[in-house]
């Protein structure tokens, strides 16, 4: 299922026309963007939580030529899904 998909989706199962529904799909998509640019964990109960974690800076190696390389550390998105999920898919 992609994003189009997703959006027809949600307009049949809640009655709305495509342009409200991608309306609704595209807000909750920024504000679960915006929660997590400022560090929050954002937790549906029932479904899982979308949480920011920290990776820290290592060296690895350039496959091609061996030479080592510095890797920065970054901010990560990670996705933990809840048990209501996955009972779901089991």
């Amino acid at each position: 299922m992609n994003k189009n998909d997703l959006i027809s989706a949600v307009a049949d199962s809640a009655d709305l026309s495509k342009a409200d529904a991608t309306k609704a799909v595209d807000a909750v998509f920024d504000v679960i963007t915006g929660a997590m640019k400022k560090g929050d964990e954002v937790r549906l109960v029932g479904f899982g939580s979308f949480v920011v974690t920290n990776r820290a800076a290592t060296e690895g190696r350039n496959p091609r030529t061996g030479e080592t390389i510095k890797i920065p550390a970054s901010r990560q998105p990670k996705f933990r899904p809840g048990k209501g999920l996955k009972d779901a898919l089991n």
